[in-house]
């Protein structure tokens, strides 16, 4: 598609881990063409290359040239904005961008759970977006906000949505071993996570159980254990399952073998071809090994075994950066564009699909 064909977009908070994450895969996207990087006053007018000091993440040549805008509509003028701001900066930021028409994709937490904005994980709940209309009215607004959820969240809930559907889950404990990158940067220091295990992250807890059983669109009980690993990328769940019914290992193997994801979502661009890599081997996944599948959007499920106490125990890993954020926000965006609520991007992208498994 040429460049005067695909839809314009801004990247704000551009200068931080998720934004330069964004900021990469956008470049050479088929429907999205990067027209603003955006960030704090304390590097706007700056190169976007030398306003990203840390390189953790490379960023493409392409757009190390782009100046560095402050976060106004006015002047990051795109019918599509992405949001990587904090949550203090995006309360105030995102709905301003909303007012002035643009939709806002947005990885940061302030507005997730408000009523009428669509917490979205496409393989799970695509017709959350339809909150979107009811967004509209209460607002006022002709723009909006759709969230992706906490980064755990877009790898759990997805990691146990095929026995969900099959069987309904009523109650889920959930332990987390998260990377440092979810920390963002600089992040926790050496001295703390080198050789260490820290047993708690600041409202992770939380936004796990809320946002899981919003996604999920279930009222389970959910207990949730956090732990930050010195792990650069990558974050792995291991989950304990209760479903409405008894469900066998093998049922529960087979269930994850037949899974497949919607046509509707295999097409876009940003979905890999599996979304959920069913591993075999007793000691996968792992964050080394299987953070990267599918470019980081998979999501590796393994170690599908009977649980005594609940029932069913497994063990998910996906990339906190991609599938846990840049990534999903992309997904959500296109998924946006598809069904029309891009202001002016309706009918000009009709993606073409390809097949998609579960099992390897």
């Amino acid at each position: 598609m040429h460049s005067a064909e695909r839809i314009p977009v801004t990247v704000l908070g551009a200068t931080g881990l998720v934004g330069r994450r964004l900021v990469g895969l956008l470049v050479g996207h088929p429907w999205f063409e990067l027209r603003h990087v955006a960030a704090s006053d304390r590097t706007v007018g700056q190169a976007y290359g030398s306003a990203c000091r840390s390189r953790q993440l490379p960023l493409p040549r392409e757009v190390e040239g782009l100046i560095v805008q402050p976060c106004e509509p006015g002047v990051c003028d795109t019918p599509l904005v992405f949001s990587a701001l904090d949550a203090t900066a995006a309360a105030r930021i995102e709905p301003r961008f909303a007012e002035r028409g643009k939709l806002v994709v947005s990885n940061a937490s302030v507005h997730r759970m408000e009523p009428d904005v669509p917490l979205v994980i496409p393989e799970i709940n695509p017709d959350a977006l339809d909150l979107l209309h009811q967004q509209r009215r209460t607002k006022g607004w002709e723009g909006g906000i759709v969230c992706n959820p906490n980064c755990v969240v877009a790898i759990a809930a997805l990691a146990a949505y095929p026995l969900h559907r099959a069987a309904g889950i009523r109650r889920m404990e959930v332990t987390t071993l998260q990377a440092v990158s979810g920390a963002g940067h600089p992040g926790i220091a050496s001295v703390d996570i080198l050789g260490n295990v820290i047993p708690w992250i600041a409202g992770e807890e939380e936004k796990i159980r809320h946002e899981t059983a919003r996604v999920l669109g279930a009222d389970l009980a959910i207990g949730v254990q956090v732990n930050r690993v010195p792990v650069m990328h990558g974050h792995m769940a291991c989950l304990a399952i209760e479903c409405g019914r008894a469900v066998s290992e093998e049922e529960a193997r087979a269930v994850y073998a037949g899974y497949r994801v919607p046509a509707e979502i295999a097409m876009l661009p940003s979905s890999p071809p599996e979304a959920l890599v069913v591993l075999e081997g007793e000691d996968r996944p792992q964050p080394a090994l299987d953070a990267d599948l599918g470019d980081g959007m998979s999501v590796s499920v393994g170690r599908i075994r009977a649980d005594a106490a609940l029932g069913i125990r497994l063990v998910a890993c996906g990339h906190n950066l991609v599938r846990g954020a840049a990534g999903a926000a992309l997904l959500n965006a296109e998924l946006a564009v598809r069904r029309g609520f891009v202001n002016g991007c309706e009918s000009r992208f009709i993606a073409t699909g390809h097949a998609v498994s579960a099992g390897q």
